[in-house]
C-alpha cells in the first residue's frame, strides 16, 4: 500500500478528515485537482458544531482573529453606508447583534435563551461564527502541512479499481494503492458516481446567485436580507456583496458565465432599485437541488461532506455538516486501519450521520418554502416572522442552526449520551476541550475515583484519563468523551454511593476494541 487511505478532494472537509486520520496515525494522501484555493465567494459563516470541531483540535485563536477581521470589515461597510458615523441602525441588517437568519428572517442574539441544551455548552466556540470557507480551508492546510499530510495538488482521481483488500486510484500522474478511498469531491463527486452510490432526493425549483461587485445606484438597496413581491435578495455584510433567489425554475445552463449583465438585471428584478453593476469580483449561481446517498460506505470507499449530500446554502449549514462527517469518520477508520476496531465500526458512520444529513436537507427547503413569493407561503413566512420575534421562538431556531438537536442513538440513559460533550471548566484551570487537541477518547474522573480508572486501564494506547473536579456540574461522576468530541457514556454522582460504572465497561469495548492484553474467547 502507498497510503492507508486516500482522500479526493482538499476542500475543507477533506482537509479535516486527513488531518483526523493522520492525528491519529494513519499515511494518508489528498488528492486536490485544484493547485490553489478557488476564490469563487462562498459559505462566509460556520455554526458552532464545526467551531466547537475546530476548537477541539486548538485552532480557536486564529479562527477568533479570522473572525475579527472580518467583523471589522462589516463595521467599515455599516459606517460606509452611514457616512461614517458610527456602527448606526442599519446593523440590524446583518451580523452585529444577529445570530444568523431563518430564510432570510434575522435572529436577534438578545432573544436567544443561552440556557437551551446545544446553545450553553459550547464554551468559546459559540462566539465564532464569522467565518469565511476559504479561510477554513487555508487554516486547514496549514494544519495538515504541520501533521505531515501529503496533498497533492493539481491531481485529479480519473477512476478507481476497489477490491476485498484496498483500492488502486487512477489519477493523471500514475496510479496509486490505498486500504480506503473517502470521496470528498463535491456535490458532482466523481467518486459517487463511478462507486454507484444511490442518490436520491428533490429537482430543484429555484436559481440564486451570489457575488461580490462594484455597483452603482446602491444607496436604496436595504441592508440584510428583504423579501420582495418578486423573490428575496440579500445585501452585505461586506462591500459589494449581493444574493439573488428567484424562484423561476432551475437556470438553463449551470455552467454558462456569470456575468455583469445578468446579475444586474436580477437585483433589479427582484429588488427593485435601478442599481449598475460595473464590475463583478467573484460570481456564483446555485439552486435548492436536494439529494443525500443511502448509504455514506460501499466496501472500501466511503463518502463524505457534499459528495454525500446537496442541498441550497441558505443557513450555511453545508460547510458543517460536512466538518461533522469528517469527525465522525476520521477517529473510526483511522481506529480501523490501525487495527484497533473491527470495520463492523466504519457502519456507525452511516446510522449515526446519515439522519443529520436528512435533517439538514429538510431544514434547507423548509427556508426555500418560506421565502416563495406566493401568497400562502408569505402568509407562512410572516407567521415564522412573528415566532422569530419571541424568546422560545428565535431559541428554537437559533439551537437548530446551530446543531443543537443533534443526538446520536447511543445506547446508555444519561441525558449526555450522544450528543456533543458540554465544555466543562474544571478546577486546573483547563476546559475540556483543552485535553481534547490529541485526537483521542477521554475518561474524564470528576469524583477521583479509582475503580472507574481501573475499568480503562487496558485501553492506554487510545483512551486519555483525567481526574478533575467541575464545580459547575456537581452532579457530574464521570464521562467518556469519543475522539469526536460526543459522549459515549456518562454517570452522575449517587447521594451516599460510589459512582455506578454500569455500562462504561462496555461503552469502551463498543467504541474502542478490546482491552489490550485481554484474552478473546476461542
Amino acid at each position: 500500500m502507498d497510503y492507508d487511505a486516500v482522500v479526493a478532494g482538499g476542500g475543507p472537509v477533506g482537509l479535516m478528515l486527513a488531518c483526523e486520520l493522520r492525528l491519529a496515525g494513519a499515511r494518508v494522501a489528498v488528492l486536490e485537482r485544484l493547485t490553489d484555493v478557488n476564490p469563487t465567494i462562498k459559505g462566509g459563516a460556520i455554526t458552532t458544531p464545526s467551531a466547537e470541531a475546530l476548537y477541539r483540535r486548538g485552532m480557536l485563536p486564529p479562527l477568533a482573529e479570522i473572525q475579527r477581521q472580518a467583523m471589522d470589515r462589516f463595521r467599515a461597510f455599516v459606517q460606509e453606508r452611514n457616512g461614517g458615523d458610527g456602527d448606526g441602525g442599519e446593523a440590524a441588517g446583518q451580523g452585529l447583534g444577529f445570530v444568523g437568519h431563518f430564510a432570510g428572517i434575522m435572529l436577534r442574539a438578545d432573544l436567544v435563551d443561552r440556557t437551551e441544551p446545544g446553545l450553553a455548552d459550547a464554551g468559546p466556540a459559540a462566539d465564532i461564527a464569522f467565518v469565511a470557507q476559504q479561510d477554513i480551508e487555508r487554516l486547514l492546510a496549514g494544519r495538515a502541512d504541520e501533521l505531515g499530510v501529503e496533498v497533492r495538488r493539481g491531481v485529479e482521481l480519473t477512476g478507481f479499481d476497489a477490491d476485498d483488500e484496498g483500492v488502486t486510484v487512477r489519477t493523471g500522474h500514475g496510479d496509486i494503492r490505498a486500504g480506503w478511498l473517502v470521496g470528498c469531491d463535491g456535490g458532482r463527486s466523481t467518486v459517487r458516481k463511478l462507486a454507484g452510490f444511490d442518490f436520491p432526493g428533490t429537482d430543484p425549483e429555484i436559481t440564486c446567485h451570489q457575488a461580490v461587485v462594484e455597483m452603482t445606484g446602491a444607496e436604496d438597496l436595504k441592508v440584510g436580507w428583504t423579501a420582495t413581491d418578486t423573490g428575496v435578495y440579500a445585501h452585505g455584510p461586506m462591500p459589494g456583496r449581493i444574493v439573488t433567489v428567484e424562484f423561476d425554475g432551475p437556470p438553463a445552463d449551470r455552467e454558462a458565465p456569470v456575468t455583469a449583465e445578468d446579475l444586474q438585471a436580477r437585483l433589479r428584478r427582484v429588488s427593485g432599485v435601478d442599481v449598475t453593476i460595473t464590475e463583478v469580483r467573484t460570481a456564483t449561481r446555485f439552486t435548492d437541488h436536494a439529494r443525500q446517498v443511502t448509504e455514506y460506505r460501499k466496501g472500501r470507499v466511503l463518502l463524505a461532506g457534499d459528495a454525500a449530500h446537496v442541498h441550497s446554502a441558505f443557513g450555511s449549514q453545508g460547510l458543517s455538516l460536512g466538518i461533522g462527517d469528517a469527525m465522525n469518520l476520521g477517529w473510526k477508520l483511522a481506529a480501523v486501519i490501525g487495527g484497533r476496531a473491527p470495520e463492523g465500526l466504519l457502519d456507525t458512520y452511516t446510522s449515526e450521520r446519515h439522519p443529520v444529513g436528512a435533517w439538514v436537507l429538510d431544514w434547507t427547503r423548509s427556508q426555500v418554502a418560506a421565502m416563495r413569493p406566493d401568497p400562502q407561503s408569505r402568509a407562512l413566512r410572516a407567521i415564522v416572522d412573528d415566532l422569530a420575534g419571541t424568546v422560545a421562538g428565535t431559541t428554537y431556531l437559533t439551537a437548530r442552526l446551530n446543531g443543537g438537536g443533534v443526538r446520536y442513538d447511543l445506547p446508555g440513559e444519561h441525558p449526555l449520551i450522544g450528543r456533543s460533550t458540554p465544555d466543562l471548566e474544571l478546577t486546573d484551570g483547563s476546559r475540556l476541550a483543552d485535553h481534547l487537541h490529541g485526537g483521542r477518547a477521554l475518561l474524564l474522573d470528576l469524583t477521583d475515583d479509582p475503580d472507574l480508572r481501573a475499568l480503562a486501564a487496558g485501553y492506554a494506547d487510545r483512551v486519555d484519563t483525567l481526574t478533575a473536579g467541575c464545580p459547575s456540574r456537581p452532579e457530574l461522576a464521570a464521562v467518556l468523551v469519543r475522539p469526536d468530541g460526543f459522549t459515549a457514556w456518562a454517570a452522575d454522582a449517587g447521594a451516599q454511593a460510589p459512582t455506578s460504572t454500569a455500562g462504561l465497561a462496555e461503552a469502551l469495548v463498543a467504541w474502542f476494541g478490546v482491552p489490550e492484553g485481554a484474552v478473546t474467547p476461542g
